[in-house]
């Protein structure tokens, strides 16, 4: 048979120009075969494919096969399809004499070709059994089949199982749920083409397939309805409601199609034979012959391959950025591994970059350049120097150097330093011995600055680590007691500096400073001080408390004042009177008795006139017992003098105690900034290539984790196989912007692709009686034959007009 020419006389084959999916689904195969290994680490990515779904002997596996033209599916009354068969069908051209145009491939036997079908069918079962069992178990491990052939259209299919309602064999109760949980999870991906296939012969309306397929795809818009066993319905009935979405509407409509019986598929009938016979029974049904475009193999085809062109077209850019994204994170991921170490020079030249990198982090972190610097938080320098500020300082400022101080404290010790003598000024011994005590007090809180600030180093050097040092936990514990050893070491010299700073301020009581206020300044404010409070108390008292508190105050100082330059004089008895207990225990004293008599204790003249003497009487004077002094003795009644001298200390204490506290809070940082932190910023390279830059610890230090060396190739391979998977994409793009420019009439100028026909709009403005004649026409020009069968013949995509 020669080839078919057009009117023209121009050959079918040679005059329209490929479309995309000649190219693009064969380049998408090849992304899925790339994919596959690591398929489980990219489960969020989802190729363009058709997914097939349907309840048990519904005919998936008739349509498949007819799809192919080739007899290599399992089969058997109960469930066949037991794991995910990844089907990739791919349009090849044999050469000239080439008598094995047709071959399939597994993805799990690579480079291996099986030209027998049936042997296809066998590793189906092999494989089926070797991970699902051999009694009807199910398991969601795929199976990759690529079928090259020319009498394929390209396109990619997943078979997956049958929908049950019924465990048998050894499968668990739950079947029916595991089977729903495996389908969903394909035919919910976004990049997928729901083809869902229900049988003629039971209720469509209740189509398992259907209601699946619109759990996954509500608006219908990636949904593909085959209708199977059109040639077996019940006499009288049709599925023309159907075929047009008139029961249940998708957007990409229905085909139906005759599948092989039991009886064919026994009697070893071939597919050729079946389109051909369905060839007819769509031509002369009466019905049917008015649906060309819902009907055949050959339409379902061509369909599913346009469909599926124009989806991968439309997922091309989202496909690409998914990818890059992946690129992107296992790029990061495999810096963090490195390169893989094979000599003595390349361990030299990575310990060395590590340890560079790590001093120069943390000097970074020191002078707030950090790359990871926090928006949340205080971070590296910034905490040493809040812990400067506003911890030490303020601290510092908020202490009261006479606290701890009391009033009979500084009194005690003026008077101690009075010795024999009453006191005229206030004395510098006891001030400076109050000033060293104040002083001594700052040690403590200069020290626990200094823990602080180096606890802040330890926490810097644990989070600067470089990235590569996450590979090395030896060398990382290494660094950690090296650099913990380094600190301890930095700490020494700058204890001993802030002690002999506390000390040197000790040693020394510079009272010549010109900021400090000095003993005669400090008595003036003292004395002005004190009558400012007794002013103010005078104010508080009432009136008539005053006056007589002011005549106490004039007799017990007549009493006080005369009582040595009056002796001998004759004065009233009651002003030498002293009541010592107020009771009639007291002693009553006369001048009288200075001369030897003295009245009888317990008895008092009532009758007695004040000015009465009593008569001398001669006897023994009795003896006066003085009490012994207490083991700690305590001034007596403080005098305004004494309160001068406690007021003008304190001010004296305050006003050096100021001048120290400057000195400790300017230098104390200094001295931690110095021998610590700028110390370590310094010398810290050194001291570690010192330390650990030795040929002899490479092996020691840059021994890695199993698991690391095990993601490092993992990472490796998920590289090498995202940068095919993108360089694939690129083809793909290359093929389709060169398409673009070569368009034809006809073509869909957003895809570059032959328009598909709405099928339900189509069909609903033609009237089924006036076409019913042409519709029978197109069937008998079909090109199902030849498309399938007919050998070195080109195959052309079939569109609604036959052609």
């Amino acid at each position: 048979m020669g080839e078919e020419t057009r009117p023209n006389g121009t050959n079918p084959r040679t005059s329209a120009p490929p479309t995309i999916g000649s190219s693009v689904i064969p380049i998408v195969n090849k992304l899925q075969d790339i994919l596959a290994p690591v398929g489980s680490e990219l489960s969020n990515i989802s190729l363009p494919h058709v997914a097939v779904v349907g309840s048990q002997s519904s005919g998936k596996s008739s349509v498949l096969e007819a799809l192919v033209g080739r007899d290599f599916l399992p089969r058997g009354r109960d469930i066949c399809t037991r794991r995910p068969l990844i089907l990739m069908l791919e349009n090849f051209q044999p050469k000239p004499g080439d008598h094995n145009g047709e071959w399939g491939e597994f993805r799990h036997l690579p480079g291996q070709r099986f030209y027998d079908f049936s042997k296809i069918r066998q590793e189906i079962q092999t494989e089926t059994e070797r991970e699902a069992g051999y009694n009807k178990g199910v398991s969601d491990k795929q199976i990759g089949l690529k079928i090259f052939s020319p009498n394929v259209l390209n396109m990619t299919l997943v078979d997956l199982p049958g929908i049950t309602k019924v465990p048998v064999g050894d499968q668990p109760s739950d079947i029916e749920a595991r089977i729903r949980k495996m389908i969903m999870a394909h035919i919910s991906q976004e990049n997928c083409i729901i083809l869902a296939v229900s049988p003629a012969n039971s209720d469509l309306a209740t189509s398992d397939a259907l209601q699946m397929a619109r759990e996954a795809d509500p608006t219908g818009s990636r949904t593909i309805g085959v209708i199977t066993k059109l040639d077996i319905m019940d006499r009288g009935t049709d599925a023309r409601n159907f075929l047009l979405g008139k029961v249940v509407p998708l957007r990409l409509g229905y085909v139906g199609v005759v599948n092989r019986s039991q009886e064919d598929i026994n009697k070893n009938r071939s597919i050729a034979e079946a389109l051909a016979y369905e060839e007819r029974f769509f031509r002369d049904h009466p019905v049917y012959c008015g649906l060309s475009d819902h009907c055949g193999i050959p339409q379902l085809a061509s369909l599913l391959n346009q469909i599926l062109e124009q989806h991968i077209r439309m997922v091309l850019p989202g496909l690409k950025a998914d990818l890059n994204s992946h690129m992107g994170g296992i790029v990061k991921e495999l810096r963090t591994y490195g390169d893989a170490m094979e000599s003595k020079g390349e361990q030299g030249v990575i310990l060395s970059n590590i340890l560079t990198k790590y001093c120069e982090a943390f000097s970074a972190m020191v002078d707030g350049k950090s790359n990871k610097m926090s928006t949340k938080e205080l971070s590296g320098g910034a905490r040493i120097h809040y812990i400067f500020q506003s911890i030490f300082v303020k601290s510092l400022e908020e202490v009261d150097p006479c606290e701890d101080l009391n009033d009979d404290d500084i009194r005690t010790a003026v008077q101690n330093a009075t010795g024999l003598g009453n006191t005229l000024f206030v004395p510098e011994v006891p001030f400076e011995v109050l000033v060293r005590r104040q002083i001594a007090r700052l040690l403590d809180p200069s020290l626990q600055c200094l823990r602080f600030v180096y606890d802040e180093l330890m926490k810097m050097s644990r989070a600067c680590g470089a990235v590569e040092l996450q590979r090395f936990p030896f060398l990382r514990r290494r660094m950690d007691e090296v650099m913990g050893k380094f600190l301890r070491d930095g700490v020494k010299p700058a204890e001993r500096m802030i002690a002999n700073l506390i000390e040197m301020e000790m040693d020394y009581i510079n009272s010549s400073n010109p900021k400090f206020i000095g003993g005669s300044k400090a008595i003036e404010l003292a004395k002005q001080q004190l009558k400012l409070s007794q002013d103010l108390d005078v104010e508080k008292v009432p009136t008539s408390e005053r006056i007589q508190s002011s005549r106490k105050l004039v007799v017990n100082g007549v009493v006080y004042g005369i009582s040595h330059s009056w002796q001998g004089e004759h004065l009233p008895s009651n002003i030498y009177t002293c009541n010592a207990g107020g009771n009639t225990a007291s002693r009553t004293w006369g001048i009288s008795s200075m001369f030897g008599s003295r009245a009888k204790s317990g008895e008092v003249q009532g009758s007695q006139s004040v000015g009465e003497t009593v008569p001398f009487v001669e006897q023994i004077p009795s003896t006066i017992q003085l009490r012994e002094p207490p083991s700690m003795l305590r001034p007596l009644e403080m005098t305004e003098r004494d309160a001068e001298i406690i007021i003008a200390t304190k001010l004296l204490l305050g006003s050096y105690y100021d001048i120290v506290r400057k000195n400790i809070q300017d230098l104390v940082p200094k001295s931690i900034m110095h021998f610590l932190v700028n110390h370590t910023k310094r010398d810290l390279h050194i001291v570690f290539i010192q330390k650990l830059y030795k040929e002899n610890l490479f092996d020691e230090l840059l021994q890695e984790h199993d698991e690391v060396v095990v993601k490092r190739k993992q990472n490796r391979e998920m590289y090498n196989v995202l940068q095919q998977a993108i360089q694939t994409l690129e083809e793909v793009e290359l093929v389709v912007s060169s398409h673009s420019s070569n368009l034809r009439p006809g073509t869909d100028a957003t895809t570059g692709l032959s328009r598909i026909p709405d099928f339900s709009s189509h069909l609903r403005s033609t009237n089924y009686g006036e076409n019913r004649s042409s519709d029978a026409s197109s069937f008998t020009n079909s090109r199902a034959s030849r498309l399938f069968h007919s050998e070195g013949a080109a195959v052309l995509p079939v569109n609604s007009n036959g052609l």
